[in-house]
């Protein structure tokens, strides 16, 4: 059984990625829920475990079940490539309280009684779950935001340049098992059938490091989304940056030689010196010298300046 998105020209056209702190708070609780399917996170888990007794998160807990559908409220797909979370919370504090109740009444499998309650006053309700979701992120989750984005970061870039070189075809090839493109319909296995079209306004596609294994996805009355598994998140909670093998340190520098290696996925200044724990100015001046040995190259993509390596520092970094 599959999703079937039937997909035009302008929809294929209009494709944009983006990234959303609050996708990425809200799949977090189900990591809080279930610690054992989402071991890959118990790092993170062990920090903030001991935060959450001064948090009540059972209405949580209850539109954002362990597995299967949702309250869509408390994740609206985001308007801008790169929203901050005070303007996601906004969205959630905004959600009509009619549209939020029928989809608190959709949610299966959590406790039946905080649900009643939500939906007995859905406006008091959506106010509630926000002021719990702005509590929870300033407690177990704002500080960790920066690494989250930077592996996301890292996985559009390369995503990107997959849709810039090889069009649809490539990007959808390698973006999860369950998610195939015809050239013009959009296949994504789930547990109920359905053919639809867009709604005009393109196809949002969100890189997540706490959703999975499966991918997920929103439609009507939202934009359209798909979210799917970040790559590379088994490195979100390694520490430091990738050791430099002797050799290659002794000809170019141990901070050079890391930052070449980490450079196996595109990279941005800000994303590498999160990364490598040193200061943006550093790494700027790291990669000023590798650009100049034909090492790096860097390219403008929007506002921001993306780092990659040339077929040279591919080969002496894969001769490292």
């Amino acid at each position: 059984m599959s999703i079937t998105w039937v997909m035009t020209p302008e929809d294929v056209a209009r494709i944009r990625f983006a990234f959303s702190p609050m996708w990425e708070l809200v799949a977090s609780l189900r990591t809080l829920q279930q610690p054992a399917r989402h071991s890959i996170h118990l790092p993170w888990l062990k920090v903030v475990r001991h935060r959450l007794a001064g948090l009540d998160l059972a209405e949580l807990f209850a539109l954002v079940p362990p597995a299967g559908y949702i309250a869509d409220f408390v994740t609206p797909p985001p308007d801008t490539p790169m929203p901050d979370f005070a303007a996601e919370l906004d969205r959630v504090r905004n959600a009509p309280p009619e549209r939020a109740e029928q989809e608190a009444a959709r949610v299966q499998g959590t406790d039946r009684a905080v649900l009643e309650r939500f939906m007995a006053d859905p406006e008091a309700g959506v106010a509630r779950v926000a002021n719990t979701l702005q509590a929870y992120w300033e407690s177990c989750f704002s500080e960790y935001w920066p690494r989250v984005y930077a592996l996301l970061e890292r996985d559009v870039l390369r995503r990107s340049r997959q849709l810039a070189q090889g069009g649809a075809s490539a990007l959808f090839a390698g973006l999860d098992p369950t998610v195939v493109w015809t050239g013009e319909r959009l296949l994504i296995e789930r547990h109920h059938c359905e053919v639809s079209g867009l709604h005009g306004d393109g196809l949002v596609l969100l890189p997540s490091a706490f959703w999975g294994p499966a991918v997920a996805i929103m439609s009507a009355p939202y934009q359209s989304m798909l979210v799917y598994p970040v790559h590379g998140v088994g490195t979100l909670w390694a520490q430091g940056p990738p050791p430099a093998p002797g050799a290659l340190a002794a000809l170019i520098g141990r901070s050079r030689a890391q930052i070449l290696l980490a450079l196996a996925e595109p990279s941005t200044t800000s994303a590498l010196a999160a990364r490598m724990s040193l200061t943006p100015g550093a790494v700027s001046q790291h990669l000023g010298v590798l650009s100049g040995g034909g090492l790096t190259v860097g390219m403008r993509v929007g506002k921001q300046v993306v780092y990659r390596r040339t077929p040279t520092g591919d080969t002496l970094a894969g001769q490292a």
